[in-house]
C-alpha cells in the first residue's frame, strides 16, 4: 500500500521523498484528503537494471574454457 502524503508536505519534503522513491517506495499525493497523484519509481531504472544483468550474462557466456581446463576442473572436483 502506498503511503499518502499531503500536497504541502510533498512540496516541503520533495528531496527526501524523491530519494525514497528512487529506493523503490511509492506515494500517493493528496489534496484536502483526496488522492490526486501517484509518485512511483521510474520504469527506466528497472530497464537499466535488466539491461545490465543481460550484459553481465552475455559477458560471462563469452568466456570459453578449453577442454584441458575443463578436464582438470572435473578431476579436481572428484577429490
Amino acid at each position: 500500500m502506498r503511503e499518502e502524503i499531503g500536497s504541502y508536505d510533498a512540496k516541503t519534503k520533495l528531496p527526501e521523498i524523491l530519494r525514497r522513491v528512487e529506493s523503490g517506495e511509492a506515494f500517493t499525493i493528496t489534496n484536502r484528503g483526496k488522492a490526486v497523484a501517484d509518485l512511483i519509481p521510474s520504469r527506466e531504472k528497472n530497464r537499466d537494471r535488466a539491461r545490465n544483468a543481460v550484459n553481465a550474462i552475455l559477458k560471462m557466456k563469452k568466456r570459453a574454457v578449453s577442454d584441458e581446463v575443463l578436464k582438470a576442473m572435473k578431476e579436481q572436483g572428484r577429490k
